[in-house]
C-alpha cells in the first residue's frame, strides 16, 4: 500500500451474520484476491486506516499484558506447600490463593468492558494497569493469608480486562482475513502466561522467598504501563454504514459513482502524537452502562459464544489449573522427590506444545481463503473450522496420558508428553473458536467478550477449587483420565456439529428475539 493511501472496498456482510460478501468491485483493496472488510471510513483516523507497524504495536501491547496478567495470576501455584505452612492452613486452603483470584481475573471484565465502551479503550487499559500494579505490589508486601488473598484479588480484577481488549482492539484495528493469526498471536501470549510457575519455581533457588516473585512482575508491568501509554491510541471509532445496501450487486459504473460520490469529499486530518496520547476523549452518552451488565449474560444463548466459554473454561481448568495444582505436589513426593525449585518446569512442556502449535497460527485464514475463492467470493464463518480436526482427537489424549501417569508414577516424561499435547490443542481451541463466535455473531461484540470471560473463569474456577479432594478420594484415573478427559473431549467434538450445522445454527438464531434484542440495542456500527 503507498504512502498516505487510504483503504477503498465494497464488502459487505449479508443478511445473516457470519456471512460476508468479498467480491472485489473495480478499485477495490484486496487481499487473497478478496475485498478487505470492514469496510473502513475515508479518514485517517479511522484505526483500519492506521500504518501496520502501528497496529502491530497496539497488539504486542496488549499480547504482553495478557502475559503478565496470566504470569501473575497462575505463577504462585508452585508457591500453595510453602502458603500452606507459612500460614498454618491446607494445601485445599492455599490453593484459594489461586483460584479465587482467576474467578476475579474473569468477572473484572463485568465492569471494565462496559466501562471501556462509555469512556473509551484507552482509559480503561491504562486505569486497569495501575490497579494490576497496585495489587502485585500489595501481594509482595502480604503477611498474612487474607492480606495476600485481597491484594492478589485486585490485580486479579484489574488485569481481567487484558482477555477482551486484545480481541476488541483486534476486531478494531485488523479487517476480517487477519484476525485469526492476530487472535492467534494474542492467545499464544495468554497461553504462555501460564508459564509463570517456571519462574515462580526458579527464583526461589537464588534463597528468596515468595515475593520476589510480585516483584518482579511488577517491574514488568510498570514499564507495560509506561510503553502503553505512549503506544495504544484511542481505537474506539463511530463508523458510519456503507451506502450500498447488502443485497445489491455493484457494477462498474455504479461502483466509480459510488466511489466519486463516497470520497469526493475532503479527507480529515490525521491527529498529531500529543491529540493521539490524550487519555480522556469525553463519555459516550449513547452507551448503556448499566443494562449492558445483565443484557450480556443473553450471550449465554449463543451457541457459538457457549462454546467459546466452555473450551477455554475446560482447557484453563486443566492446563492452568489441574497440571500446575497437581504436578508440584506429585512430582516433590517419592518416588521422583523432586526439590521444589523444579517443581514448576512441567511449564516447558505447555511451553513446548505451544511453541509447536506456533506454525498454525495464520492456517484458519488461509483455509477461509481457499473456501471463499470456491464459493464464488462469499465467505461464511465456518470456512476457518476445519483446521481443528487433528486438536479435537490429540489434546483429551493427553489428558488421558497425564492422568495414568499420575496415577501409576510412570516416567516423569509422561507428564510432560501428556501436557504439551494436551496444550498443543488449546491454542487452536482457544484462537479459533474466538474467530468464529467474532465472525459469526458480531452484534455488541463487546458484551458477548463479556459472557465468553465470565462463562470460561467461572468453569476453570468450578475444575480448580475441589481438585485437590477429588484427586484424594477418587485418584488421578478416575479424576483427570477419566472424568476430565471425558468433558474435554465433549467438548472438542462440538466441532462437528458447527463444521455440518453452523450455518444453519445461525440462520436459526438470526430469526429469534435473541437476535431482534442484540440488533436492537446496537448503538453504534461494531468494527467486527
Amino acid at each position: 500500500m503507498a504512502p498516505g493511501h487510504l483503504v477503498h472496498s465494497h464488502a459487505h456482510e449479508e443478511d445473516l451474520p457470519g456471512t460476508v460478501n468479498l467480491r472485489a468491485a473495480e478499485g477495490d483493496d484486496t487481499a487473497f484476491g478478496q475485498a478487505l472488510y470492514p469496510v473502513p471510513a475515508e479518514d485517517p483516523n479511522d484505526p483500519l486506516q492506521w500504518p501496520a507497524w502501528k497496529k502491530s504495536m497496539i497488539l504486542l501491547v496488549c499480547a504482553l499484558y495478557s502475559f503478565l496478567g496470566n504470569c501473575a495470576l497462575l505463577g504462585p501455584s508452585v508457591y500453595i506447600g510453602l502458603y500452606a505452612k507459612e500460614f498454618g492452613i491446607s494445601p485445599t486452603k492455599a490453593s484459594d490463593l489461586v483460584s479465587y483470584p482467576n474467578l476475579a481475573f474473569g468477572f473484572g471484565s463485568l465492569i471494565l468492558v462496559p466501562l471501556y465502551l462509555k469512556i473509551g479503550r484507552r482509559p480503561v487499559m491504562l486505569i486497569s494497569m495501575v490497579f494490576f500494579c497496585a495489587g502485585l505490589i500489595g501481594a509482595s508486601q502480604a503477611t498474612t493469608f487474607g492480606g495476600l488473598m485481597a491484594c492478589r484479588i485486585i490485580h486479579g480484577f484489574g488485569s481481567g480486562v487484558c482477555e477482551a481488549l486484545p480481541v476488541q482492539l483486534v476486531n478494531d484495528v485488523f479487517f476480517l482475513h487477519e484476525r485469526g493469526l492476530r487472535i492467534g498471536y494474542y492467545t499464544i501470549a495468554l497461553c504462555f502466561g501460564s508459564t509463570g510457575p517456571l519462574y515462580a519455581g526458579y527464583m526461589l533457588a537464588g534463597g528468596y522467598s515468595w515475593k520476589l516473585y510480585f516483584y518482579v512482575v511488577f517491574a514488568f508491568a510498570v514499564a507495560l504501563l509506561i510503553a502503553a501509554f505512549f503506544v495504544v491510541e484511542e481505537t474506539a471509532y463511530k463508523r458510519v454504514s456503507p451506502t450500498t445496501s447488502p443485497g445489491s450487486t455493484l457494477t462498474t459504473d455504479k461502483v466509480a459513482d459510488a466511489s466519486h460520490t463516497e470520497f469526493a469529499s475532503s479527507v480529515p486530518t490525521r491527529k498529531t502524537f500529543a491529540q493521539q496520547l490524550k487519555v480522556w476523549n469525553g463519555i459516550d452518552h449513547e452507551q448503556e452502562f448499566w443494562i449492558m451488565i445483565p443484557r450480556s449474560f443473553t450471550y449465554f444463548l449463543v451457541p457459538q459464544v457457549l462454546w467459546v466459554a466452555t473450551s477455554f473454561g475446560i482447557y484453563i481448568g486443566l492446563g492452568a489449573l489441574a497440571f500446575n495444582y497437581t504436578f508440584p505436589l506429585k512430582i516433590t513426593a517419592p518416588p521422583y522427590n523432586w526439590s521444589e525449585t523444579n517443581s514448576g518446569l512441567i511449564t516447558i512442556a505447555t511451553f513446548l506444545g505451544f511453541l509447536l502449535a506456533l506454525p498454525f497460527l495464520s492456517s484458519s485464514d488461509r483455509l477461509a481463503a481457499h473456501y471463499t475463492r470456491k464459493n464464488g467470493g462469499i465467505r461464511e464463518a465456518e470456512m476457518r473450522l476445519g483446521v481443528m480436526l487433528p486438536a479435537m482427537i490429540v489434546a483429551p489424549a493427553g489428558v488421558i496420558l497425564y492422568g495414568l501417569a499420575a496415577q501409576n508414577n510412570l516416567h516423569w516424561i509422561a507428564y510432560f508428553f501428556g501436557v504439551g499435547m494436551d496444550q498443543w490443542g488449546a491454542l487452536f481451541y482457544f484462537s479459533f473458536t474466538l474467530a468464529y463466535a467474532v465472525d459469526s455473531y458480531n452484534a455488541n461484540t463487546s458484551e458477548m467478550l463479556i459472557a465468553m470471560n465470565l462463562g470460561k473463569q467461572a468453569i476453570s474456577f468450578g475444575m480448580g477449587i475441589y481438585l485437590l479432594d477429588w484427586i484424594l478420594e477418587n485418584g488421578f484415573s478416575v479424576t483427570i483420565s477419566g472424568i476430565f478427559a471425558s468433558v474435554l473431549l465433549a467438548n472438542n467434538l462440538v466441532l462437528l456439529i458447527f463444521m455440518v450445522w453452523g450455518k444453519r445454527i445461525r440462520i436459526f438464531m438470526s430469526k429469534t428475539w435473541l437476535a431482534r434484542l442484540h440488533r436492537g440495542t446496537i448503538k453504534s456500527v461494531e468494527v467486527a
